[in-house]
């Protein structure tokens, strides 16, 4: 199987999901004082990213 580049949709879907998951992280982590739910915020947010299909062009 030949390495296909990353499609735009698929690295703006990446992105987006680094994004939320980044925000996400740090609203629990400034509300439980516990600095480590932003790296689970940011693992949570890549998952979702690289797991959903990317919109249609």
């Amino acid at each position: 199987m030949a390495s296909e580049p990353m499609s735009p949709a698929r690295r703006k879907q990446l992105i987006a999901g680094l994004v939320v998951g980044a925000l996400v992280g740090v609203g629990i982590s400034l509300w439980t004082g516990f600095w480590l739910w932003f790296a689970a915020g940011l693992a949570v947010g890549l998952a979702a990213g690289a797991l959903m299909r990317p919109p249609a062009e």
